[in-house]
């Protein structure tokens, strides 16, 4: 079993595995590896460290104190230059999209219209998403509707294999 650090176009990092270089190779070229957030097609191959089993770690020294813990912070320097975010923004926001998909009701172009009977009473209130026009978007605010611009990854609304 392979397993590849793999980046798409726009920069997104993800992890894939394979049952060989060949296996990669086909499944690349057939466009059946797709980055999970933009769903590029255009994969390729990054650096990645080998795995090496070399036996049991060392008992943690008496000093070293069991209970601390290093939580990493996230600034505005987490992105780098190209605006791409790290693979551990980049599994949360596609972790939270697909909470996001798994628990409202895709109206598709039909948001406006649900968002406003929701706001009248003229249907239960639930949650929605789907697609409306940045007009249409405004309207709402206008009206005192609230919606919010949320793009969603295509991995988001399907099970990875």
């Amino acid at each position: 079993m392979k397993v590849l650090d793999l980046q798409c176009r726009q920069g997104h990092v993800f992890e894939g595995w394979f049952g060989s270089e060949d296996d990669f190779q086909s499944q690349r070229q057939r466009g059946l590896v797709q980055c999970p957030l933009c769903a590029d097609e255009h994969i390729e191959k990054r650096l990645s460290a080998p795995r090496l089993n070399l036996g049991a770690r060392e008992p943690m020294a008496a000093s070293a104190s069991p209970t601390t813990t290093h939580t990493p912070a996230i600034s505005r320097g987490a992105i780098d230059g190209a605006g791409v975010l790290p693979p551990v923004l980049q599994a949360a926001w596609l972790a939270l999209a697909r909470k996001v998909v798994a628990n409202t009701e895709d109206v598709g172009a039909r948001f406006a219209q649900e968002a406003r009977l929701m706001h009248h009473g003229e249907v239960e209130e639930r949650a929605i998403r789907g697609q409306a026009t940045p007009d249409e978007a405004v309207q709402l605010l206008e009206e005192g509707i609230a919606v919010m611009p949320l793009p969603l990854p295509v991995a988001a609304k399907e099970t990875l294999q």
